[in-house]
């Protein structure tokens, strides 16, 4: 049996915290071990908790590390080693608390609700590669406090095209006075944010993000789609309005993901924007940067904006163009005002 050197302990916040099989190799690629992973974390645990704290946060776990051979488990069934953890872990710290959400089925869950930074390293040492945060906080877990905006590079387009989306849907906030913070996605894509008073539901923010990437479409045609199925999008990069609905989930500022080098979720200003690559931002380094330039999210908080102007687009389609809501997930229940959910292929051949 493989030994990975003997059990450390963690001091994070006045919490001890055990880390065992410290050695274990995490990312072959990038030359990081278990406890280097760990490491990172400890050294952005108190930065990135504004982004967490009180936030129901599915844990993305890979106990083995991000190694050849090793899957994760998909929502369809499929088993891999590696699995979403969307209830609290057996044996957690009674200083772990949780927060009780709902998902479309009806079925509830009691998940991780970081309060503190030794929540964010504890669950690190279970394998925990990226946090997926819930986006609400915990006394109010139906009315969503965030707008998350997924620019998704398709076939033949990359992370250049995608900011170039995201620049434009910035100028379009701008003009509507809402502060937006991008980030890296940790792939190819570019994430924007934007604080939201909470209180809208979760169909609203869903809508307000489909009017955004309908305006989108407009603004750059044939580079920007809100198509759901794959076969309709082309070269372009996808608003992927579904991240709004409940219990989709964006990863979390700061995250490492789950690729070869380690690459994190990294929350950069809108100048650096256009000036950086993904792969500019890896486990190995994003802990020096918090470092040296703090966090260009520090005044996220400081607003919370007014959903209306975006949802003025969503019901301007519906009353102008004849456009109606767009498919949600297949794993979700048929939900009021969908259309039908088949691939057109498919409902041309019916």
């Amino acid at each position: 049996m493989a030994k990975y050197g003997e059990t450390r302990y963690l001091e994070v916040s006045g919490r001890r915290i055990k880390l065992s099989n410290p050695d274990r190799v995490y990312f072959p690629e990038a030359g990081l071990t278990k406890a280097d992973v760990v490491g990172y974390y400890a050294s952005v645990a108190e930065v990135m908790l504004r982004h967490l704290e009180e936030r129901p946060t599915t844990l993305e776990r890979w106990p083995t590390g991000v190694v050849p051979g090793v899957r994760l488990a998909q929502r369809d069934g499929t088993p891999g080693q590696a699995f979403y953890q969307k209830r609290i872990p057996k044996g957690a710290p009674d200083w772990v608390q949780t927060a009780r959400i709902a998902f479309p089925s009806g079925r509830t869950a009691d998940e991780v609700c970081p309060t503190e930074p030794g929540v964010i390293v504890w669950a690190a040492t279970l394998g925990t590669i990226t946090f997926h945060p819930w986006p609400v906080r915990s006394p109010d877990v139906d009315h969503p406090d965030e707008l998350r905006l997924d620019f998704d590079p398709q076939p033949g387009t990359d992370f250049r095209d995608a900011v170039r989306v995201a620049l434009a849907a910035r100028e379009l906030m701008d003009d509507w006075g809402w502060a937006s913070y991008p980030k890296t996605s940790g792939g190819r894509g570019v994430h924007v944010y934007v604080r939201i008073a909470p209180r809208w539901e979760f169909v609203d923010m869903r809508h307000a993000a489909i009017g955004i990437g309908r305006e989108l479409e407009r603004r750059l045609p044939g580079l920007v789609t809100t198509a759901w199925w794959k076969e309709e999008r082309g070269e372009t990069i996808f608003v992927d309005y579904n991240q709004n609905a409940r219990d989709r989930t964006i990863a979390a500022p700061y995250s490492v993901r789950a690729r070869p080098m380690a690459p994190v979720s990294t929350p950069l200003t809108w100048d650096e924007l256009p000036e950086v690559t993904p792969l500019d931002f890896t486990a190995a380094n994003v802990g020096e940067r918090v470092a040296a330039l703090g966090d260009p999210w520090a005044g996220i908080d400081d607003v919370a904006h007014d959903l209306t102007p975006a949802l003025a687009l969503y019901e301007a389609d519906e009353a102008e163009r004849g456009l109606s809501d767009m498919p949600y997930p297949p794993d979700y229940p048929k939900m009021p005002g969908e259309p039908k959910r088949v691939q057109p292929s498919r409902a041309r051949e019916d």
